[in-house]
């Protein structure tokens, strides 16, 4: 018995050899529109749709294979004899390959184009056959990733026929874009409507697999969001191996804190926490203040600038083994310097950080939350005595370095150039006895959370600090202003906290 193919194609790519193959195999093609005419103009035989179903194209194009005369052919069972009969009585012929990929509903959403404008790349007749044909897989082979060609088409030569595993994986991966080309047109519509919607609708799109995840034993792959432009969505690799998850991770923190600030910043980072942050008018010397911070932890961490580079700064981040350097541009001769390490992964973002919602996994769940896109509620000055101008400055710069912290986080500051960071400790106190340790001959201290006690105070004033920021609202607040006034430390409450858990 002949078969049939039905095909509906947006991206033409491949499909004119495929469909060679086809008709060499003496199958007959049926398509649609633009597809129909690709195909008639390169000499293939080919019927139109509305051959099949004796109606024509409506509404634009909106409405063309819904048809019973379609999916009676795509849906019937060829086991069941009552399907095959139906079929029989209403002059319905088999279709036997279902051959479609959407309307670029994923890139258009990004676009800058109206709303209705979008609307009309949401397909509608694409995905009815595909989940038409893929819940009938035993029967039919759908094929929606031009990738694919090549596995069906071998098959065929080989075999005769496409095997049941094959039929199941394509339609597995039908499901799986269909799912997502939903989500993405679910999100679109409801923008700025729901905050959060009764069902987690996401549509990610794999760029490709890690060699491992936090450790060698781990699998694991990078998703990238199909619906919202994002830093790490718009990342061209210069140099160096491919990221991995670490870097990947990592990367992302330390892009977020360099452009926390308008001034010319540099953000060291190892484990995911900002081990060296400096800002300086100077690239170089915002390089070497962020390197002083703690120059053996920055040994194999992550260096992001939020300054095209130069090379200057480049032949001194050379010096040491560095993973990543990351910035929105590099000069050329930069550039030149930073290749001769082939290893070391050099990274323009071409985006600043644009996430609005931030998401965890948990066994069993999500958890979703608005990013912590708030720095200061208001600055109130709580002591007898208030900062200098010299000293707000560096408390509001150890405060913005103090977000990307694990908490409990305790940043101690100077000149713009972070001394001391304490972060992931139980408590607070030795989170502070951390950063005051390695923070020598700073004068400013920042704290994610409020002080339950005034120990962080007492601990603050044995190394020299004259100014404390911090987010206020403990029930013990007045217990740390009295010790402050009694120390001649000053203190200002923002009334935002930033816990990093």
């Amino acid at each position: 018995m002949k078969k049939r193919a039905l095909i509906s194609v947006y991206d033409k790519e491949g499909i004119l050899d495929f469909v060679k193959f086809l008709r060499e195999k003496n199958v007959e093609i049926v398509s649609t529109g633009g597809t129909f005419k690709y195909l008639k103009e390169n000499g293939i035989e080919v019927k139109e749709v509305e051959e099949t179903t004796g109606f024509p194209e409506i509404l634009d194009g909106r409405v063309k294979t819904l048809h019973p005369k379609i999916h009676g052919g795509i849906l019937a069972v060829r086991e069941n004899n009552e399907h095959i009969q139906t079929l029989k009585n209403e002059n319905i012929d088999l279709i036997d390959y279902v051959i479609v990929n959407l309307y670029p509903f994923f890139e258009k959403v990004k676009e800058d184009i109206s709303f209705d404008k979008k609307v009309e790349f949401i397909d509608i007749g694409g995905p009815t056959m595909l989940r038409a044909a893929a819940k009938n897989f035993k029967d039919v082979v759908v094929i929606t990733d031009k990738k694919d060609y090549k596995k069906v088409k071998e098959e065929i030569e080989n075999n005769n026929e496409v095997s049941l595993k094959t039929k199941k994986i394509l339609a597995g991966k039908v499901f799986n874009l269909t799912s997502s080309y939903d989500s993405a047109i679910a999100n679109f519509i409801l923008k700025g409507e729901i905050e959060y919607s009764d069902y987690l609708s996401l549509s990610y799109k794999k760029s490709g697999a890690l060699r491992y995840g936090e450790n060698p034993h781990q699998s694991a792959a990078y998703y990238i969001d199909n619906i919202n432009e994002g830093a790490m969505n718009n990342l061209k690799v210069l140099n160096g191996k491919e990221l991995s998850y670490n870097n990947l991770k990592d990367l992302d923190i330390a892009w977020k804190v360099v452009n926390e600030f308008e001034e010319t910043a540099c953000c060291a980072l190892k484990h995911n926490t900002p081990c060296g942050v400096a800002l300086d008018n100077n690239l170089l010397k915002c390089y070497k203040k962020a390197y002083e911070c703690d120059p053996i932890s920055i040994f194999g961490g992550i260096v992001t600038l939020n300054r095209k580079v130069d090379k200057e700064t480049a032949e001194e981040m050379v010096k040491i083994f560095l993973e990543v350097v990351a910035a929105p541009d590099f000069d050329d001769d930069a550039l030149e310097v930073l290749k001769r390490k082939k290893n070391l992964r050099v990274i323009k973002c071409l985006k600043k950080p644009l996430r609005k919602k931030s998401m965890v996994s948990i066994d069993g769940g999500i958890l979703v939350q608005e990013e912590d896109n708030t720095f200061i509620k208001e600055l109130k000055v709580v002591t007898k005595l208030s900062p200098s101008k010299e000293e707000l400055k560096d408390l509001e710069f150890a405060m913005k370095v103090c977000k990307y912290v694990k908490s409990n986080a305790i940043v101690v500051a100077k000149n713009n150039m972070a001394l001391g960071i304490g972060g992931g400790q139980v408590n607070r106190i030795w989170a502070a006895e951390e950063a005051l340790e390695r923070g020598e001959g700073a004068i400013v201290m920042a704290s994610d959370a409020f002080f339950p006690f005034d120990d962080v105070v007492e601990e603050a004033y044995k190394h020299n600090i004259k100014a404390i920021i911090q987010p206020g609202g403990s029930i013990r607040d007045e217990d740390s202003i009295k010790k402050c006034d009694e120390l001649g430390i000053s203190m200002i409450f923002t009334g935002i906290r930033h816990f990093k858990h």
